[in-house]
């Protein structure tokens, strides 16, 4: 599917994702100078009243409730072809469900996501608003800046299934994911908040315990659960918690979701980790232009951007810390490579880039647009096949200019990396810089992200992925960026 140009008065970065209902695109709110996440209804669901009428509920749901752990509903239209959508805060961090693929939370962390969703729970419960599909694909992740740094908040979002509680009194629809509903949901029985409790529990046993508190593949296996097996954490009192949450007789769990949350951090002795602090590793596909690295000025992430006509060269002493963070042999700097080399230059002819001869299956010469917005800036990525650093990581170089006056807090991050060094502050011809290098790396044992201040209103931003440091630090030389 090709993206729009615009959705309403919103310039289109890329797509986020799509269901069997809607399709969500980045995009950009040129007005408040915002990134946002819109919701579009499927064209095949266009003409189906209920559907239509469905999806529209779950804004003016998300919209009755102020609590930074439910996803805000900005704004709300209807494009040409009459689909509606809904613009939204955008989830700059991913999923639960992404986040879990990179590993277990450790308690501290998990405790912190249960309680953030429980309190996203019991915001809407007191707006009358039931979420019946609380789920790791539903809690998601945006980054805040504050004083104390980037910190990481979670939200409920995705609100299809939701039911003001009068309505759920009298009919309710059945639905929701089989391994976390609750029994009387499964059932089609009248619902009130200790349904959203049970999910909330199920939820917390997964965060906790490792593994699902049921193998459910279907609503009719929810509506009979047997008990779930013992969680096989070292706290009796907070598997007693997370079990109650779990009793298959509503009756037997907690009052509410907020006395649920409270009795798991009074098991946990309180240890709730408030304030986590970009514990997400930044997912940098989700704010990129297609085929190109992501960059997040807007948080304060990345903010790349030019040099003023001369080639960047790399210090000597960043060198040095390079080889010991990879391990080089003594005398690495001086190896050169016996393979040929090219010389690559963008469409401007205004940055060029000498690589091995392999690495020039792919070649984007385009400018690219950032996803914070603005005018389009000069980029070049040439790559050792298609895809190289998205989909198929291999050796390849990216160089991008930005507009920005400062270095970003926090270079992108790799998550397919086995090692991470420190940040390395320097200059490279007077211009202030940062870099950060990456090792035993998915496709290449190398990546290194680098950002140089190079004017007073630009950056330039360099990732390289390569197989050894050597190769790594003669593409970074070889870069020149002229007539900035």
């Amino acid at each position: 599917m090709s993206a729009p140009s615009r959705l309403g008065r919103y310039p289109v970065r890329r797509r986020i994702g799509s269901g069997a209902f809607a399709t969500v695109w980045l995009a950009y709110d040129e007005h408040l100078d915002s990134l946002v996440a819109i919701k579009v209804l499927a064209d095949n669901w266009s003409g189906d009243l209920h559907t239509r009428q469905r999806f529209l509920e779950e804004g003016r749901y998300l919209r009755k409730v102020e609590s930074p752990h439910v996803v805000t509903v900005y704004d709300a239209g209807e494009l040409d072809d009459e689909r509606p959508y809904l613009v939204m805060a955008y989830a700059d961090q991913g999923t639960l469900a992404d986040r879990l693929e990179l590993g277990p939370l450790d308690p501290g962390q998990a405790l912190s996501v249960v309680c953030q969703v429980g309190e996203g729970l019991a915001a809407l419960h007191d707006r009358g608003v039931l979420h019946r599909d609380v789920k790791p694909a539903n809690v998601l992740f945006r980054t805040v800046e504050t004083g104390r740094g980037a910190q990481v908040l979670a939200m409920l979002g995705d609100l299809g299934l939701g039911k003001a509680m009068d309505v759920s009194s009298r009919l309710t629809m059945v639905g929701g994911t089989p391994t976390y509903v609750a029994p009387e949901q499964a059932m089609g029985e009248a619902l009130d908040a200790r349904a959203d409790q049970f999910s909330l529990g199920a939820l917390s046993y997964y965060l906790l315990a490792g593994r699902q508190p049921f193998q459910h593949t279907t609503l009719a296996a929810a509506a009979e659960p047997e008990p779930p097996v013992p969680m096989g954490i070292d706290n009796a009192a907070a598997e007693a918690v997370v079990l109650r949450a779990l009793s298959r007789d509503r009756d037997e769990r907690f009052a509410d979701v907020e006395a649920f949350t409270a009795a798991l951090a009074e098991a946990f002795d309180g240890a709730v980790d408030e304030a986590p602090v970009a514990w997400i590793p930044v997912d940098d596909e989700r704010t990129q232009a297609s085929g190109r690295p992501a960059a997040s000025g807007s948080t304060g992430r990345l903010s790349p951007a030019t040099g003023p006509g001369r080639r960047r060269r790399t210090p000597w002493l960043v060198a040095g810390v390079v080889a010991l963070a990879i391990g080089a042999t003594s005398g690495w700097a001086l190896e050169r490579s016996s393979t040929s080399e090219r010389t690559i230059q963008n469409d401007a002819r205004t940055i060029s880039v000498t690589v091995p001869e392999s690495w020039t299956a792919q070649v984007d010469p385009d400018p690219w647009t950032p996803s914070e917005g603005g005018a389009s800036q000069p980029a070049l990525a040439v790559g050792s096949r298609t895809g190289w650093n998205t989909t198929a990581p291999a050796p390849g170089v990216f160089v991008g200019i930005l507009a920005g006056d400062k270095l970003p807090t926090r270079v992108p991050q790799h998550p397919d990396c086995v090692n991470a060094g420190g940040e390395i502050l320097d200059e490279i011809d007077g211009d202030a810089s940062k870099m950060v290098v990456f090792t035993g790396c998915e496709g290449t044992e190398v990546v290194v992200e680098r950002v140089v201040r190079v004017t007073t209103n630009y950056l330039l931003w360099e990732q390289v992925r390569a197989d050894d440091s050597a190769e790594a630090l003669r593409v970074l030389d070889s870069i020149e960026v002229l007539g900035y």
